[in-house]
């Protein structure tokens, strides 16, 4: 690689991109045109899809290439039950085929709650392999979140429950403000927390704090959170968002292949031995350069 030029524009990177402008259909998406609506200039125009519990917006202008995924479900402070489960699911689907998105903010449009985990009363309803079955598809769900290739941050503003938290584990990264409230309470309810926070937790906060949290189920503030490494960033109540969406623009100035490498590399060299994680380094930064190099040809034959 020795002899490349440094670094290739912005520009040249998002070559590929396809127009922000145009949206993509989910089946919790209704058969309307979308609104586009200012709210300043740095953002730009939103496109913004209006129906179902699980929302996009995909930002535009100097922002094209943030994708935001709202939970919108206030009667029930975004408890997650079958209709949440399957708007989710479209939602990261859709996202996971957009070549365009270079990012992914997730967060509420209901005040004071991130999430408060699954529906109990739709629980209460299941039989006890619907309960299965749900539980198997939420941890697929939260697994496919996990899984995408670009980075996705979590804005979380008043509390993360059970599987709001286990969702927000699935992030790359978390951004709360101080009043936020984090628990996994599901020892109290004789089970335990089944879609994915056993196993993500102490990855993010090490193993004796994952258990004691699990263990007793308390609940923890915005400021411990921080202080133990589960959230990136704890901010004064209210500028959670501002806060992800500043770290998600300086995110969407980068090349975006190098971002999905790097994610595909850390992720990858995690879950192996140091040798194996190396080769996992090399083969992302081969396919960096070679990306690069098709650019650079491409950019002087144009």
């Amino acid at each position: 690689m020795r002899g490349f030029p440094a670094l290739i524009g912005r520009s040249i990177f998002r070559s590929s991109s396809h127009d922000l402008r145009s949206t993509h259909p989910t089946a919790t998406v209704a058969a309307a045109p979308p609104l586009l609506r200012r709210i300043g200039s740095r953002r730009g125009l939103i496109i913004q899809t209006l129906s179902g519990p699980v929302r996009i917006e995909r930002l535009s202008d100097s922002d094209s290439g943030i994708i935001e995924l709202k939970l919108d479900r206030p009667e029930a402070k975004n408890a997650i039950g079958k209709e949440m489960l399957r708007g989710l699911q479209n939602a990261i689907e859709t996202i996971g085929n957009d070549s365009s998105a270079n990012v992914v903010v997730v967060s509420s449009s209901v005040p004071k709650v991130f999430c408060a985990g699954a529906d109990l009363k739709e629980r209460k309803l299941m039989s006890a392999s619907e309960v299965q079955q749900f539980v198997n598809s939420l941890r697929s769900t939260f697994s496919s979140l996990e899984a995408l290739s670009v980075p996705t941050v979590a804005v979380i503003e008043g509390a993360a429950l059970g599987g709001g938290l286990e969702m927000a584990l699935s992030c790359d990264l978390r951004v709360c403000g101080e009043e936020s409230t984090f628990s996994l309470p599901e020892t109290g309810l004789a089970i335990i927390p089944g879609a994915g926070g056993t196993q993500r937790l102490p990855r993010i906060v090490g193993r004796s704090a994952a258990k004691e949290l699990i263990f007793t189920g308390r609940r923890i503030s915005g400021k411990e959170a921080v202080s133990m490494g589960l959230v990136n960033y704890c901010v004064p109540a209210g500028e959670a968002h501002h806060k992800a969406l500043q770290i998600a623009r300086d995110i969407n100035q980068k090349g975006p292949l190098a971002i999905r490498m790097a994610k595909q590399a850390i992720n990858k060299g995690l879950e192996v031995d140091m040798p194996s994680a190396l080769d996992a380094e090399e083969e992302s930064t081969l396919r960096c350069a070679a990306k690069q190099r098709l650019l650079m040809i491409e950019t002087c034959m144009s």
